[in-house]
């Protein structure tokens, strides 16, 4: 699909709850290995071998944020940030819609280069920063048609998403990620290199909304 270079209005949100109010009944235990898993996802879906892994960017440009990616981030209502929005894919199918949230005033230093990712991953950057961590996760089981999804990518089936906010030497970035229906791996075992352990810092906790 070609890059759409205008922002999409969003004018609904799903609902995002911490991780710790789903219960067994609520998020399977084949959902709950991915959805939880605090490794890189890129990483993991390469693991897969289910044909080439490809990032295709989608639209990326300077807009406000939702409002509760704003209260994740500690930034301003109203304050533009640099928002990116990609398809991961394995062979030549989407199964991933990531959203990405850089804030102004952590596109310093070290990290300016992230203004330029173009179709590389995100994932594989961040979990190469020294003394990354990472929030505990939020989760969505959103519509199929919900509007945080590009229109070419609802479906009729709902969705799940994660978000959590990245902190890397004061800075901090968020990121969304929804597996779609052609994620099809839930029962999948986990990978068994998980060397990205144990980032997930319990200190971030994401502001109350």
């Amino acid at each position: 699909m070609p890059q759409c270079y205008h922002p999409r209005q969003i004018s609904r949100e799903p609902r995002w709850r911490p991780s710790r109010q789903y219960t067994a009944a609520t998020l399977p235990p084949g959902y709950r290995r991915w959805l939880l898993d605090d490794s890189s996802l890129t990483a993991r879906l390469v693991g897969l071998n289910r044909g080439v892994f490809q990032v295709e960017r989608r639209y990326q440009g300077w807009h406000t944020p939702l409002l509760s990616e704003s209260t994740l981030l500690a930034v301003p209502p109203r304050q533009r940030a640099l928002v990116r929005e990609v398809s991961l894919k394995l062979g030549g199918q989407t199964v991933v819609f990531a959203r990405s949230i850089f804030p102004i005033t952590s596109l310093t230093g070290d990290l300016a280069h992230l203004r330029h990712l173009q179709n590389r991953s995100l994932g594989t950057i961040l979990f190469k920063h020294p003394g990354m961590h990472r929030s505990p996760f939020e989760l969505s089981l959103m519509a199929g048609d919900s509007e945080y999804l590009p229109a070419d990518l609802r479906q009729a089936t709902p969705a799940w998403g994660r978000r959590s906010r990245f902190v890397m030497a004061g800075r901090a970035l968020m990121v969304s990620e929804v597996f779609l229906q052609g994620f099809t791996p839930w029962a999948g075992a986990l990978a068994v290199h998980r060397a990205q352990r144990g980032k997930v810092d319990a200190a971030i906790v994401p502001p109350t909304q």
